[in-house]
């Protein structure tokens, strides 16, 4: 969506709570055990982070999982600098500051600091934001029993969510509460860990939004249908009006409801016609392929195009799973046959790339090798079994003996190969080899330690 992001900095209290000086792993494969795994160089002090928000939330007596799992599903618990979202949001917890949505100057009134202290640094991010949840809960009439069952909370949520629409405030509070559901962990040590837990929540007259949310796309079956405002495109009868020629991918630089819901507000004049969540591969339809998404930035290539967001931030490579990956890919194969669009990096490009771009996405981290296979079918999933013979086997944030360890793999445990790269060459029960198998988004494990039935690359999976 943008990609007019400032290099990252650290002032004021970004210092004191996220900088930290932490080594690269070892060469070593192998690990003696998980606690052996090392985050990257410059990874934020995430117990300091977990400390802000046990604090916040004591002070504004909000569920401290709740106000994680808001974050988390906001930003992925990263503040990007303080610079903003598309959408106008800053920080961790996404304090907004746009035409239709104030929740940036309603923190500022409710804790007494500065909007610029709000916007850059973490601890008053997260402060401004359980201060902007409790107010919502106390205008809904929560009690001080009430505010201790998580369940109360829903409307308060989908309201800090600023949805236009009920199914879009929904959606939104839906993916907080599936998050403390299922559970989650930053993935970095001594981090901010939310454990799943059963939950059953409130939704009080959202409850009525189901089936408004359950509307789907009349253009391509799998994806849900959220109009965006009719002051965000133009109505056309595409391909007889204009030719469809181009598909262009983007990034949303904010949360998958958040850019749904933004496209249904007059103000943003942009739109996309559709957009990608992260974590499954879910995906809405914002505007009709028959009608002229606002996306491009160059309205030749507006008329002659389909935009497609994809739920995330062009510096943060964890947003970009498989899952999205394949779903995406499988959009556009579709897209590409329906309208003749070559499947090639000519035809199939990154808003960057269109002529008189003043945005980045997708960015450095979008893999366009991987994309363009799976787009031309080459969509296998390998599997194998690992070998080491009793020790756990490291996971690396890429194909090489070079990368930080981001986790382990038990000996015996059968992995899912989604792609395969060239990297160093290691030695192991297989023989010696230099082909890594992806098992996860940013998580290598060489194949010399992996029994996948053959020898080097498998056939039809896509290569990294």
């Amino acid at each position: 969506m943008t990609g007019r992001r400032a290099a990252r900095r650290a002032p004021g209290l970004l210092i004191a709570m996220l900088a930290a000086t932490l080594v690269l792993s070892g060469q070593s494969v192998l690990a003696a055990s998980p606690a052996s795994a090392a985050p990257d160089r410059g990874s934020p002090a995430s117990g300091q982070l977990a400390t802000a928000f046990d604090t916040a939330a004591r002070r504004y007596d909000v569920p401290r999982d709740l106000l994680v799992a808001l974050g988390y599903a906001e930003t992925r618990l990263d503040g990007h600098g303080g610079t903003p979202s598309a959408a106008g949001g800053y920080g961790i917890m996404h304090l907004v500051s746009n035409p239709r949505l104030h929740t940036l100057d309603e923190a500022a009134t409710l804790t007494g600091l500065h909007r610029g202290t709000l916007r850059a640094d973490p601890a008053a991010n997260i402060t401004g934001a359980a201060a902007v949840l409790r107010s919502y809960a106390d205008q809904a009439g929560l009690t001080p029993a009430g505010r201790a069952d998580v369940n109360n909370w829903f409307a308060s949520v989908a309201r800090y969510g600023g949805a236009a629409t009920p199914s879009t405030a929904r959606l939104y509070a839906d993916a907080v509460y599936d998050l403390l559901e299922t559970g989650f962990e930053t993935g970095q040590p001594g981090g901010v860990t939310v454990a799943g837990r059963p939950v059953a929540p409130r939704r009080g007259a959202l409850g009525q939004a189901a089936g408004e949310a359950g509307v789907l796309s009349t253009d391509y079956g799998p994806a849900a249908w959220a109009p965006a405002s009719a002051s965000n495109y133009t109505v056309a009868t595409r391909p007889s009006s204009h030719p469809v020629r181009y598909i262009v991918i983007h990034v949303t630089q904010g949360s998958y409801a958040g850019s749904i819901s933004w496209f249904q507000n007059p103000a943003a004049k942009a739109s996309a016609h559709y957009t990608f969540r992260s974590s499954d591969g879910a995906v809405t339809q914002s505007v009709r392929e028959k009608d002229i998404a606002w996306h491009a930035g160059n309205w030749t290539y507006n008329t002659q195009s389909i935009g497609i967001e994809h739920e995330g931030y062009v510096d943060n490579a964890a947003w970009f799973t498989d899952a999205m990956y394949r779903a995406s890919a499988a959009l556009t194969r579709s897209l590409a046959d329906k309208y003749g669009i070559p499947k090639d990096r000519a035809h199939i490009i990154g808003h960057n790339e269109v002529p008189g771009a003043t945005h980045t996405d997708p960015g450095p981290h979008w893999n366009w090798t991987y994309y363009l296979q799976l787009v031309n079918g080459r969509t296998a999933i390998g599997s194998g079994t690992v070998n080491t013979e009793g020790a756990s086997l490291n996971v690396r944030s890429g194909p090489g003996a070079g990368y930080s360890i981001v986790g382990s793999v038990a000996d015996g445990a059968t992995v899912s190969i989604y792609c395969q790269a060239v990297g160093t060459t290691v030695t192991g029960p297989y023989g010696t080899t230099n082909v890594w198998n992806r098992i996860g988004t940013s998580r290598y494990v060489s194949d010399a330690y992996v029994l996948t039935g053959h020898d080097g690359f498998i056939p039809n999976v896509p290569r990294c």
